[in-house]
């Protein structure tokens, strides 16, 4: 085997023959190692050397396997671009890892659909081709290493091992002891993602800048009509989140130079006076401070000056500052000081929002199947309920119980306008091991099948990811499979919880 293919897991000869039969195990190792290779050379300021090895990496067939199989096998696989193309067959599969090169590609216009927002209006989202979101989804194994080594330390949106959860806990661990600051900036960015400087991006994004221009600039067609795109990162696209998240960077240390506040290499900061702190989850931020005229007069000014150097600017009317006591709305929970005790729980606006989307459920299936309903209620009061599963929400769970309870009886009531109340509680609720009221039907094979409780959801203190955790170091292997670990176990607890209740 030449050099040229030193990472090929086997000759292209054969993995025509059937894409069931790579060994995917070799090639997640083989890109794997890249990877580490690539953020070992930031971590030591060798920029020419990591450019190099991304060239190396989104020319090896390896990666090339790993874009195709993300796109053929996630929630978009059969989500089709303007040109209607869908790679579901293994034959197309490897056709497309053939075709996935850097010279002469030309992305094509984005398929503008709209889906529903909270609030009940649409929001636009672009769909890329397939070959368009497999050459982002390329090009990002190359730059999230990069990107993770050079991130803000406690920036917790769209990176690997790290969620809402974390941030929350963060928030927890900065505000929660008497001598916590107090005042919090609620930041708010008008359409971060619509209006990220396209020269900034270009100029300070370490990817092939040839296929970075190709997809700022490849516009949407809407009907039959294509608008031109002269700002923004393209919504829909795989690697649209990084983009953002690197061009938000940096933002810690723009409020630490306005402050004068120096970090060590240890990642100590001092010269802190005024406790301020960033959390971040993507283009959600909030900044603390023991001083409300610190972030009025220093703070919120040199966020201002960062965000115009990337053509973004705050949204005047929704950013402002709050006392701790008076709490603020992050992520969907609330945060806030009761009597100087932190109390963070599921925001009024977050727990409106499932039950209007349980009340909506109920109200599409008046006339369907008991198990229908069930088997479409549960993932979703399942989802929400782990969510939150972190805070204090064992109250709100309990009241949620009843509002499902009322919102089911009135649809069992309905469907039986001629029955009694018994003769409905017999048929839908029935009673399990210590509770009552339990809405049951019975699956094709005569199995009960239950309805979740929310209120069983275990309340279960989350462990914040060490803010200088670095998936793609290796001196950081060990920390991350602890972790991964302890998920297993809480996956597995869980799991053992639902058999028995």
């Amino acid at each position: 085997m030449n050099g040229k293919n030193k990472f090929l897991p086997c000759a292209l000869e054969t993995l025509a023959v059937s894409w069931n039969f790579i060994d995917w195990d070799k090639v997640k190792q083989r890109v794997r190692s890249l990877q580490s290779r690539i953020a070992k050379a930031i971590k030591q300021g060798r920029r020419g050397k990591a450019k190099a090895l991304q060239w190396l990496l989104t020319h090896s067939i390896s990666a090339k396997l790993l874009a195709i199989k993300r796109v053929t096998e996630n929630k978009g696989k059969h989500t089709w671009g303007i040109d209607k193309v869908i790679w579901s067959t293994a034959p197309s599969k490897m056709k497309a890892v053939k075709g996935l090169k850097a010279r002469g590609y030309k992305a094509q216009p984005l398929r503008r659909v709209y889906i529903p927002k909270k609030n009940g209006k649409l929001r636009p989202l672009g769909i890329p081709t397939m070959k368009d979101r497999a050459m982002q989804a390329l090009y990002l194994m190359a730059l999230e290493p990069i990107s993770e080594t050079l991130a803000d330390g406690h920036s917790y949106g769209f990176r690997p091992y790290r969620g809402c959860a974390d941030a929350i806990a963060m928030c927890f661990n900065l505000l929660a002891r008497k001598s916590s600051p107090k005042w919090i900036l609620e930041a708010d960015i008008k359409g971060c993602f619509d209006h990220i400087s396209h020269p900034w991006l270009q100029k300070n994004i370490p990817v092939n800048g040839k296929a970075l221009k190709q997809w700022l600039q490849s516009g949407f067609i809407d009907g039959k009509r294509l608008f031109p795109a002269h700002e923004g990162t393209p919504q829909g696209g795989i690697i649209s989140p990084t983009l953002a998240n690197m061009t938000l960077d940096g933002l810690q240390k723009a409020i630490d130079h306005a402050l004068n506040i120096r970090t060590w290499k240890n990642g100590k900061r001092v010269n802190n006076v005024h406790d301020v702190h960033l959390v971040r989850y993507a283009d959600d931020f909030i900044v603390v401070s023991s001083n409300p005229q610190i972030l009025e007069k220093i703070v919120k000014p040199a966020i201002i000056q960062f965000l115009a150097e990337r053509g973004l600017e705050l949204s005047l009317e929704k950013t402002k500052i709050v006392n701790i006591e008076q709490g603020f709305d992050f992520l969907g929970q609330n945060v806030r000081k009761y009597n100087g005790k932190l109390l963070i729980k599921p925001s009024k606006e977050s727990v409106s929002s499932i039950k209007a989307k349980i009340r909506d459920i109920v109200k599409a299936n008046q006339s369907s199947e008991t198990i229908s309903l069930i088997r479409e209620l549960n993932p979703v009061i399942r989802g929400w309920c782990n969510y939150h599963r972190h805070i204090v929400a064992k109250e709100t769970f309990t009241k949620l119980d009843h509002y499902i309870f009322h919102t089911l009886w009135k649809w069992a009531v309905r469907r039986h306008p001629n029955k009694n109340r018994r003769w409905i509680k017999k048929k839908y609720f029935h009673s399990h091991h210590l509770r009552n009221w339990v809405f049951t039907a019975h699956d094709e094979n005569g199995k009960d099948v239950r309805l979740v409780s929310a209120s069983k959801t275990k309340i279960v203190r989350h462990v914040k990811i060490k803010s200088d955790a670095n998936p793609y170091l290796s001196i950081w292997n060990e920390y991350f499979e602890k972790r991964k670990q302890k998920q297993l176990l809480g996956v597995r607890q869980k799991q053992d919880a639902l058999l028995s209740a």
